[in-house]
């Protein structure tokens, strides 16, 4: 049987998946590659280990949200990406989506006493 901790590990790792795509998305409008991604999310607080972050950004790629390149000068290749237009226009929809959910919760937990 599962401990109250670890049931609120698992569904706070749940609230935490679906957002990633969001917050990748969003924080890609100039080319970085995985690690300093993953260094920025970490300084806005939102942590990501680099076994969820590489699946996701190649999933991102082949999806035609992202686009990458590799960068060879400096001590290391290190692939770049960055939002596509396709992106753009999805980010957009997404954010727009989440905001209207966050609004939806507000109401439901009795954030927002309108």
């Amino acid at each position: 049987m599962m401990t109250d901790t670890a049931k609120h590990e698992k569904l706070t790792q749940e609230l935490r998946r679906g957002i990633l795509v969001l917050a990748a998305l969003s924080q890609l409008k100039s080319a970085k590659y995985g690690y300093a991604l993953i260094e920025e999310l970490s300084d806005k607080g939102l942590e990501i280990d680099q076994g969820t972050l590489y699946p996701l950004l190649r999933r991102l790629e082949d999806q035609g949200l992202l686009e990458s390149e590799w960068n060879v000068e400096g001590s290391r290749p290190r692939r770049y990406y960055k939002i596509s237009q396709a992106g753009e226009e999805l980010l957009q929809v997404l954010t727009d989506d989440w905001l209207t959910l966050v609004e939806v919760m507000k109401k439901l937990l009795l954030i927002d006493k309108e």
